[in-house]
């Protein structure tokens, strides 16, 4: 299903977004009309839309695309938002700033996900704070991990410092603290939900050299929740810990919102 500010697309409609790949974009798990974190997700879509095109989205009209878009789909899936302007052009892509806004869904992953073997890499994503769509650098890494065993890309920076996965936010358990990175990293909706209901939780910097002392390690994102990282290079952590259950328990209690 996809649908292009409330209207059937076209190929030709996704011609700009397929060449010139310029915008932004945001996801969501629907459960049963429901999503946990929309307002934040709202919030987002208003304030990248600012950094990318100069213009802030109304929220409320977005929220009434989702709305119609999804219709009364039942149960769990996942739906994007990408924000876009057909009309931009490679050469010329200050001429034209009126973002259109394509919705489309995909099957949401059964809960709770398998856990995660990441590779590290090193690699800062280009205005890491802002859900852009140019992948190509986080998709090359993944594929590069994915070749060589792992499941996915952890990057790090020149010193080694580790921020972000290639599509989801990372945290560590250290016996007492779930500790976020120190980074530049996008701020994922559901790293922000959990650090607003976890008591015990800071942000600091952690190195590769770090894991040692690492007891458990997560990813979190809106189609995954909390999922165990059991492997970072050669480096093992468990699949399962009281940390998860906690956190999965505390995260699910925090109310969902009605599209």
């Amino acid at each position: 299903m996809a649908e292009l500010n409330g209207e059937p697309v076209t190929p030709e409609d996704l011609q700009t977004l397929a060449l010139v790949n310029y915008g932004h974009f945001t996801s969501m798990r629907v459960d049963n009309q429901h999503i946990r974190g929309l307002s934040h997700h709202m919030e987002r879509i208003a304030k990248d839309s600012l950094e990318v095109f100069g213009t802030e989205l109304d929220r409320d009209y977005v929220r009434e695309l989702v709305r119609h878009s999804i219709g009364n789909q039942d149960g769990a899936f996942v739906v994007r938002i990408t924000v876009f302007d057909p009309e931009i052009q490679l050469g010329n892509p200050g001429k034209s700033s009126n973002p259109n806004v394509l919705i489309t869904t995909r099957p949401a992953m059964a809960l709770p996900a398998t856990p995660l073997q990441v590779q590290s890499a090193t690699y800062v994503r280009d205005m890491p704070l802002v859900k852009h769509i140019g992948l190509f650098g986080a998709i090359r890494h993944r594929r590069n991990a994915q070749m060589n065993g792992f499941d996915d890309a952890l990057f790090v920076d020149q010193s080694s410092y580790i921020s972000e996965g290639a599509t989801w936010n990372i945290a560590f358990f250290d016996g007492e603290n779930v500790v976020w990175p120190d980074s530049d990293v996008l701020p994922g909706v559901t790293m922000r939900l959990l650090q607003q209901v976890h008591e015990k939780t800071v942000i600091s910097p952690v190195g590769l050299k770090d894991l040692e002392r690492i007891q458990a390690v997560f990813a979190t994102n809106t189609t995954v929740g909390v999922r165990p990282v059991t492997a970072i290079d050669g480096v093992n952590f468990p699949a399962e810990h009281e940390i998860f259950e906690s956190l999965r328990k505390e995260y699910e209690e925090i109310p969902t919102e009605r599209i």
